[in-house]
């Protein structure tokens, strides 16, 4: 079951890293992995507040873009990147490493657990900052520094 988390007025969602990556996948033969990986992308377009990322390109380039082969792995890359902005803006230490998505992708899927399980560490930590004021996303949760801040 998926949690809610509400930051500056925006609905999030925190959801089970196995269940992402297994569960729903197999029950639904595959499409909610494509479902999956859209919000995840309209997630991180919302939070970076970055109308260049485009959720619905992302999703064709894992499924048509996979006829040139290319195409999907460059979006998962990207998909990284931006996760990894998000936990750089929240203020988090431990980063995503796009690469290691990539190359997860070759073995079983794994990028998918390994993608969520970043995204859920940065909505646990709103989860324990409290709610943001509406309309307003802050860069870092109240009480906590990024590491560059405390020099």
């Amino acid at each position: 079951m998926a949690q809610t988390v509400v930051v500056g007025g925006e609905t999030f969602k925190r959801r089970n890293i196995v269940g992402v990556w297994l569960g729903l996948p197999l029950i639904t033969f595959g499409i909610y992995h494509l479902v999956w990986y859209y919000k995840i992308n309209n997630e991180a377009r919302r939070f970076l507040r970055d109308e260049g990322i485009k959720p619905a390109i992302s999703l064709l380039a894992i499924t048509l873009g996979a006829f040139l082969i290319i195409p999907p792995f460059v979006s998962v890359y990207q998909t990284g990147v931006r996760i990894q902005r998000m936990q750089e803006r929240a203020g988090l230490p431990s980063r995503l490493e796009p690469v290691v998505a990539l190359l997860l992708t070759f073995v079983f899927g794994l990028h998918t657990l390994y993608i969520q399980s970043h995204l859920n560490q940065i909505w646990d930590m709103y989860l324990r900052s409290g709610p943001a004021q509406p309309g307003i996303l802050p860069s870092v949760p109240t009480g906590t520094l990024p590491p560059s801040a405390d020099r």
